[in-house]
């Protein structure tokens, strides 16, 4: 399937997709493995939060960096039955002028099964987790703790709009298989008649001054997690 007929899928069934963003500064993914974007990063961050320690500052970029890289290949395998080329090479991030990772796009497609996906996937987030861990000052586990938790909330939120959350939630275990054992597998919990990930990584947003433990943090007590996911989601 050419990348433009996937694309057409995606946004009949998500329209608002990370691929749909426009108008901002186009960033290669390459990017992300580089040294000298990683510093400079870690400066964005600065300017967004105020001064705190690196390992914060690198972490929550981190989160939010993953979650758009991941985006174009778990969005395309949900909602078109093919998935978009997640290969540093072939996406590109968009970036709003403030430093925030708005979105992304691949350029090509790869197709296969999902244990495919999951694979190409792993080489994109080893290429990049290798570079960007030391410089946050961070281990390689948490980093892949993170990017765990991207994959399982793409394949949610992408299940949602297909209509089928279950079906999404599914494949996380075969994406995960493709990936291997270096990230923790995708986790889900029911809360009441949603479902939501249990995580297995803290961005430590709360750590940012003003900042505050997100809902979903498993740095609370199982039941303060609870009550505020119930709250959330009704």
């Amino acid at each position: 399937m050419r990348t433009e007929d996937i694309y057409a899928k995606v946004a009949a069934r998500m329209p608002h997709h990370a691929g749909s963003v426009a108008g901002l500064m186009p960033v290669p993914a390459t990017a992300l493995a580089t040294e000298d974007w990683l510093r400079e990063d870690l400066d964005t961050a600065r300017r967004m939060y105020g001064r705190s320690p690196v390992r914060t500052l690198g972490t929550v970029r981190w989160y939010s960096a993953s979650s758009v890289l991941v985006a174009p290949a778990l969005e395309s395998l949900v909602l078109a039955g093919a998935a978009l080329d997640p290969a540093l090479g072939a996406v590109t991030l968009d970036v709003h002028p403030d430093g925030r990772y708005a979105g992304a796009r691949s350029a090509r497609a790869l197709g296969g099964s999902p244990e495919t996906v999951g694979a190409a996937l792993g080489d994109a987030l080893a290429e990049v987790i290798a570079a960007a861990a030391p410089i946050a000052g961070a281990g390689e586990p948490a980093f892949w703790a993170i990017a765990a938790d991207s994959i399982a909330n793409r394949l949610l939120w992408a299940g949602s709009a297909a209509g089928d959350p279950a079906a999404a939630m599914e494949l996380a275990g075969r994406i995960a298989d493709g990936i291997g054992p270096r990230m923790p597998r995708p986790r889900y919990a029911a809360v009441g008649r949603s479902h939501a990930v249990r995580r297995a990584s803290c961005c430590l947003i709360y750590e940012i001054p003003g900042g505050q433990k997100c809902v979903s943090c498993p740095r609370q007590t199982p039941a303060e997690r609870d009550r505020r996911l119930r709250a959330a989601l009704g």
